[in-house]
């Protein structure tokens, strides 16, 4: 599995930019004060031959580069092989462009794209919030934006933009300005450049689909365990070009989680998921992130419903009478909530005892599922009878039991001469009941003028659920609402 990001070495020798004899003498360009904010990264990178000034011995820091001399740069300062590429449909960059191969090839990973009218504009300049995408993109940089920042601009400001201010790749054009939409300079783009082979990439772990035999990667999901950790970024390549990855970027020392699913080639292939411990250490001063695999489950809060009772504790039993404690540890909850933890998968029976005196039981289901740290979990208080009393003013004449074997269901009775009727849950399903005569339960509106309904009631439905040993019993009124 592939761990690290490569460091890339960024090299450009002949490119759109013009060079000149000088620029390898590191000569300081006339234009270029060392007062410049930009002078150092000139001069650095004119003495590696990766930009030139003109003849005159200038640099002309202000003036733009197109998009197609951008596009040209970075393919090579990225070396990506030009050599056979794939047409890549701009309506105005045809194979004899002198950036054709450049363009296609940084098409082709997805690293650029065009308009909406198809059409790519290589002789327009970039602007600044462009070539943040392009860096990014290309540099393959921690998808780690800055959520705080000073820009006050009214549109413009990207994920792109606020990933490279937040690696100092580069500032503001004032204090509380980035300008995405403005040109970018000589000056602007070679301090980008530079600031931006610097940025170390070496402690970002990435994950591709091929790492888990998939085709696809769907989604990845940290939020489990200690949060703080590490930011785990789901990067979506480009449709037909290029491949989805998951940067993993360490944030401080501890022990986080992280869930990774995707899909195989096959036809109809259900979501595969897979669970890994994420252990981030300090090593030589600098933060080293690290998975390990596993199929464990973390502690699972339960909730129990105590409305207004005070509980004076809880014990806990496996479905078939196992004591597992006499009093479970209670955690802080909701409202009307109780809480404790369940540590393992399986069915069992919480009992609650109330300072009133009174208790009640609680079937409880811990689920273990693939796409989670924790359980799924499912409770169900007991109540094994439950009692149906349609008004007495109602005439619903005789009633009729229409499920079949219903009586394996529950046992149903009618009080005689009452509309009261009485269910003893046996096993899980429904039982379903027409009474003679459709009774009218009056109608309900929404305020004045607005929407009314009246309730008609056919007849009554009897439900039992169960969870292991536990049954809960319910029984309420079949309606036919008539607007």
């Amino acid at each position: 599995m592939k761990k690290l990001f490569a460091v890339v070495t960024v090299f450009l020798l002949a490119c759109s930019l013009p060079l000149s004899a000088a620029a390898a003498d590191k000569q300081r360009f006339s234009d270029v004060p060392s007062s410049k904010h930009f002078a150092e990264a000139v001069n650095e990178l004119a003495a590696r031959n990766i930009i030139g000034g003109y003849p005159d011995g200038t640099f002309k820091p202000g003036n733009s580069i197109t998009r197609g001399q951008a596009a040209a740069i970075i393919a090579k300062m990225i070396k990506l092989d030009t050599t056979s590429v794939k047409i890549p449909g701009f309506t105005d960059v045809s194979s004899s462009h002198g950036f054709y191969k450049a363009i296609a090839a940084m098409a082709e990973k997805g690293i650029i794209g065009g308009y909406p009218d198809g059409s790519y504009k290589p002789n327009e300049p970039i602007n600044r919030k462009n070539m943040a995408s392009i860096l990014v993109k290309a540099f393959d940089l921690p998808r780690d934006a800055a959520t705080n920042h000073p820009f006050k601009d009214p549109s413009g400001i990207t994920n792109d933009v606020l990933i490279i201010y937040k690696l100092g790749i580069t500032t503001g054009t004032t204090p509380t300005t980035f300008s995405p939409n403005a040109f970018i300079t000589r000056g602007q783009a070679a301090k980008m450049l530079k600031a931006t082979e610097e940025v170390d990439t070496k402690h970002v772990v990435t994950l591709d689909a091929e790492d888990f035999g998939w085709n696809k990667l769907e989604a990845s999901h940290a939020d489990t365990l200690n949060t703080d950790v590490f930011t785990a970024v789901l990067v979506k390549g480009k449709e037909g070009y290029t491949k989805d990855k998951i940067q993993l970027i360490p944030l401080k020392e501890g022990k986080g989680s992280l869930i990774v699913s995707g899909v195989t080639s096959k036809e109809f292939a259900p979501i595969e998921y897979i669970k890994y411990y994420v252990h981030v250490e300090e090593v030589n001063g600098e933060l080293k992130l690290t998975l390990k695999e596993t199929d464990e489950f973390l502690p699972t809060v339960v909730k129990i419903w105590s409305f207004e009772k005070e509980i004076q504790n809880i014990s806990l039993s496996t479905m078939d009478g196992k004591k597992l404690s006499d009093s479970v540890e209670l955690l802080p909850c909701g409202i009307y909530e109780t809480c404790f933890e369940i540590d393992k998968a399986g069915q069992y029976i919480a009992t609650i005892r109330y300072k009133e005196g009174d208790e009640v039981r609680y079937g409880v289901e811990a689920k273990a599922m693939n796409d989670s740290f924790y359980y799924t979990i499912r409770t169900l208080p007991e109540k094994t009878s439950a009692v149906y009393d349609e008004n007495e003013k109602f005439d619903i004449g005789q009633h009729k039991i229409i499920t079949k074997n219903h009586e394996q269901i529950a046992t149903v009775t009618r009080d005689p001469g009452t509309n009261t009727f009485r269910a003893t849950g046996k096993k899980e399903g429904y039982v379903e009941m027409e009474f003679e005569h459709i009774t009218n339960q009056g109608t309900i509106c929404d305020g004045i003028g607005g929407y009314c309904q009246t309730d008609h009631v056919t007849g009554l439905t009897v439900s039992v659920e169960q969870l292991g040993s536990i049954m809960y019993v319910s029984m309420f009124s079949k309606v036919l609402p008539d607007h």
